[in-house]
């Protein structure tokens, strides 16, 4: 409709044919730029403004330009970089069975998804995945119709979720927000200040995209987006990672969690123009009094993954087929990085660990490998009712009942034992049976950090002893 209209203004002002078929081959040689009609377009250093006459057609073309021509930004359709460096690296398995599974709640009242995983599991993947695919680009005028500035198709031609039948109705349709909160929380001092610049950077990024919407306040990212929903009418898709840093480094600032869990909720609950919010972090949504306010939210964790469960390691089948790939014993790859099970999927493995152990062809342990066992004593130095001697029976192959139903979500919160071992299990360092209510050590990558903590606790604790008898002496 916009190409047909430009045409007849210009062979309405120049009364020419030639004029005419001049704009529309100089569109096709050119498919980068898109069309804008406004009085006396402003120069601008991001801008190419080409006037016809006072009342003209301003073709705009952004600097900000991938190598294969497609419009880009950094959190609004970030692009597929990302992902297809994860499918290109030695080792991929597909997981974008996910994306089928999000095509199905995309426009619904199950629009928001939060998912839970350990670190090292694959969460920012998944993320970059979401985006990768959602992701529309920079709509582009192209002969006589609209094409997405993102083409994701041939990066998942050959990936499972080419085979479903949604694969083309969602695909690079979407205006795609990527966020990793814990990017602006490292470049910020409190949560204000973190919220600040995360509205500051988006709200940039839709102005440019968007330069004639106008826009009742530019600094409130939830009205700036309602507002260019109502006129565009491309709806949103929202891609947090890492959504749980702020309850992770203000452990003890339930004032800044509040005004953080105030803004997702006005961002996200209940808007028109969120077609699909998806959360990935370690830890589950937090909910205490008044602020409950992420309820809209279908949770999905190492506790209850539900129809996800495949997605959150390696299954039994992908690991065969790397072990046979890479000629490894199924056995000892078992006994190490196995053992998560779920109601879906019985036999889960850590994916980090399988990959870093078939790349470099030998067992060891790989995962967490940022951390060290004192990360497990803080915990088991607690002692509540019993502990210590709970985890030296899982040492010894046990598992231990559990309430799972009574833990706050937090890493501060601390009543009985059950609450450490709910979080000792988001954490990953223990798995859970859903049907016994039970929980139990996985593997022996894992049981070696439990035991290495564990004598550590002990020969500190007998070297206290030793120095209160050389005192009394």
């Amino acid at each position: 409709m916009r190409l047909k209209a430009f045409s007849k203004r210009c062979q309405a002002v120049y009364h020419s044919r030639a004029i005419e078929m001049w704009c529309l081959a100089f569109l096709v040689i050119h498919p980068f730029f898109v069309l804008k009609i406004g009085k006396n377009p402003q120069w601008n250093k991001s801008q190419c403004c080409v006037n016809i006459e006072e009342n003209c057609y301003c073709l705009l073309v952004t600097q900000n330009r991938r190598k294969d021509g497609c419009l880009m930004g950094i959190y609004l359709n970030p692009g597929n970089n990302k992902f297809k460096r994860a499918v290109n690296s030695d080792i991929y398995v597909d997981k974008t069975g996910l994306i089928k599974y999000t095509n199905s709640i995309v426009d619904t009242l199950q629009s928001c998804v939060c998912v839970s995983r350990p670190r090292r599991f694959g969460k920012s993947m998944a993320a970059d995945m979401l985006a990768a695919y959602y992701d529309r680009g920079e709509a582009v005028i192209q002969a006589a119709y609209y094409s997405k500035g993102c083409d994701s198709r041939e990066l998942f031609s050959g990936l499972e979720i080419a085979k479903d039948e949604s694969f083309e109705e969602h695909l690079n349709k979407y205006d795609t927000i990527f966020l990793n909160m814990q990017e602006f929380l490292s470049r910020s001092s409190n949560v204000k200040e973190l919220l600040e610049r995360v509205e500051g950077k988006v709200i940039r990024e839709l102005k440019k995209q968007y330069p004639d919407v106008e826009l009742y306040d530019e600094n409130d990212l939830a009205e700036t987006m309602q507002d260019i929903f109502a006129e565009s009418e491309c709806p949103f898709i929202v891609i947090i990672d890492e959504w749980d840093c702020i309850f992770r480094e203000f452990k003890h600032d339930k004032a800044a969690q509040e005004i953080y869990l105030d803004f997702l909720r006005d961002l996200l609950k209940d808007k028109e123009y969120i077609y699909l919010a998806y959360m990935t972090g370690i830890l589950p949504i937090k909910k205490y009094g008044t602020h409950s306010a992420l309820n809209m939210f279908d949770e999905f964790s190492m506790i209850d993954p539900g129809p996800l469960a495949e997605y959150v390691g390696f299954t039994e089948k992908e690991v065969e087929a790397l072990c046979q790939k890479y000629q490894m014993d199924i056995n000892e790859i078992k006994n190490w990085y196995d053992g998560y099970s779920f109601e879906e999927v019985e036999s889960v493995y850590s994916p980090k660990s399988v990959v870093s152990c078939m790349r470099l062809g030998k067992l060891g342990n790989y995962w967490n490998q940022t951390e060290t066992f004192e990360a497990l004593q803080i915990y088991i130095d607690m002692n509540f009712e019993g502990l210590r001697d709970d985890v030296l029976r899982m040492i010894a192959g046990e598992a231990v009942p559990v309430n799972t139903g009574i833990f706050t979500n937090d890493m501060i919160t601390f009543r009985i034992k059950d609450d450490v071992l709910t979080l000792l299990i988001h954490l990953g360092y223990l798995g859970y049976h859903y049907a016994e209510k039970t929980v139990f050590i996985p593997n022996n990558d894992i049981r070696l950090k439990f035991i290495c903590a564990f004598l550590d606790i002990y020969v500190k604790a007998s070297l206290k002893i030793q120095y209160r008898k050389e005192e009394s002496i």
